[in-house]
C-alpha cells in the first residue's frame, strides 16, 4: 500500500463503494463527496492520488482542480477525474483544469486500477528522479567542502562541458549525463587533508602526491553504483587528471586511451579554473586564457577539442556570464 491515501471523491455512495471494492486490497483510501469536502481531506491527509468527480453539488471538479493545482502544496498531488460527461469539449476541460487522466463511467474495474498504477509510478519515478539529482549535487559540493573553490564553478564547468560534448557529436541523452557528472570530478577531495586543500600556496612534492590520490579515491567511491550517470562521473574522477601526450595521473594515459568525458571536463576545469581567482592567484583574463588552451593541444588536451572548445567559444562566454550573474552566486 502506499504511505499517503488515495482520496476518492463523488457524491454518490455507490460510485464511492464501487472504488472502494476497486482499490481496497491495493490502496490505503479516504473518501469525500463534495468540493469543499474534497479540499478539507485533502488539506487533512495530503494523498498521494485523487480520484475526482466533475459533477458535484457545490464545487464543480473542474473548479476544485484549479484550486489543488494553484496552491503549491497540492499542486503536485495527481487528479483522474471520474466522471459521466463524456463529450470531447469535458474531457478537454479536465486536462485544462490539470488533470493528467480522464475515466469516464460507467467505471470498469480494470481500467481504474491500471490508471492509478500507472500515475502513481510517474509520481515515484519523478521523486527518485529528484532524489538523484540532490544526491549528485550533494556528491558535487562535498568534493569542494574543504577546497578553496566556491560560488558555481563546478556547475559552471558542468554546463562548459555539455556544450563541448555537444560540438564533439554526443546524443542529447549523452550530453545531459555529462553535466550532471562533471560536477562529482572532484569528489574523491573529500579525502583529502582540509590543510592541503586549503593551502594558500603551490603545494610541495609530499603534498602533491596525496593530492593527486583524489581521482583514485573519487573513482572508488563513485564506481560503487552501476547506474550510468555515477558510472560516467567515476571515470571522469578517475582520468580528468590524464594528459593527451601521457604525462598525466594516476595512470599516465595518452590519447584516445583517455576516456572522452575526461578529455572533454578536463578541458572545461581548467578554463574555468583559470577564470577564477584562488588564494595563490588572481583569475586570468580570456586571452590568456585561450592561449594556454592553445599551447596545451597535443600536449595536455586533445587538439580537436580544443578547436571545438575555441569554435564555441561565444556559446562558453554567454554560459559564463548567465552562471555569474547574482542570482546563481552561492558565495
Amino acid at each position: 500500500m502506499t504511505i499517503r491515501p488515495i482520496l476518492c471523491v463523488d457524491d454518490e455512495p455507490a460510485n464511492l463503494a464501487l472504488l472502494r471494492e476497486t482499490l481496497k486490497t491495493d490502496y490505503s483510501l479516504v473518501f469525500a463527496r463534495s468540493g469543499a469536502d474534497c479540499l478539507r481531506v485533502v488539506d487533512k491527509h495530503q494523498p498521494a492520488l485523487i480520484l475526482l468527480d466533475v459533477q458535484l453539488p457545490d464545487l464543480d471538479g473542474y473548479a476544485v482542480c484549479r484550486r489543488l493545482k494553484a496552491a503549491p502544496d497540492t499542486a503536485d498531488i495527481p487528479v483522474i477525474f471520474v466522471t459521466g460527461q463524456t463529450r470531447e469539449q469535458d474531457e478537454q476541460a479536465g486536462f485544462d483544469a490539470g488533470g493528467v487522466d480522464y475515466v469516464t463511467k460507467p467505471v470498469r474495474p480494470a481500467i481504474v486500477k491500471a490508471r492509478v498504477r500507472a500515475h502513481l509510478s510517474l509520481v515515484s519515478a519523478s521523486r527518485l528522479e529528484l532524489a538523484y539529482c540532490d544526491a549528485i549535487y550533494m556528491l558535487g559540493a562535498a568534493g569542494h567542502y574543504n577546497d578553496s573553490d566556491t560560488g558555481v564553478h563546478i556547475w559552471r564547468m558542468a554546463a562548459y562541458s555539455r556544450a563541448l560534448a555537444k560540438a564533439a557529436g554526443w546524443e542529447p541523452e549523452r550530453c545531459a549525463l555529462i553535466e550532471l557528472a562533471a560536477p562529482m570530478h572532484d569528489t574523491g577531495k573529500i579525502g583529502i587533508p582540509s590543510t592541503i586543500l586549503r593551502k594558500p600556496a603551490l603545494l610541495d612534492a609530499a603534498e602533491w602526491e596525496i593530492m593527486k590520490s583524489h581521482t583514485r579515491i573519487g573513482y572508488e567511491i563513485l564506481s560503487r553504483s552501476q547506474a550510468p550517470v555515477f558510472a560516467l562521473a567515476a571515470e571522469v574522477a578517475l582520468c580528468h587528471h590524464e594528459h593527451w601526450d601521457g604525462s598525466g595521473y594516476p595512470q599516465g594515459l595518452a590519447g584516445t586511451a583517455i576516456p572522452e568525458a575526461a578529455r572533454i571536463v578536463a578541458l572545461a576545469d581548467v578554463f574555468d579554473a583559470l577564470s577564477m581567482p584562488r588564494p595563490y592567484k588572481e583569475s586570468w583574463p580570456l586571452p590568456r586564457i585561450i592561449r594556454l588552451l592553445e599551447a596545451g593541444a597535443g600536449h595536455h588536451f586533445e587538439p580537436r577539442l580544443v578547436r571545438l572548445f575555441m569554435d564555441i567559444l561565444p556559446e562558453i562566454i554567454d554560459l559564463r556570464d548567465r552562471w555569474d550573474s547574482p542570482d546563481n552566486r552561492l558565495d
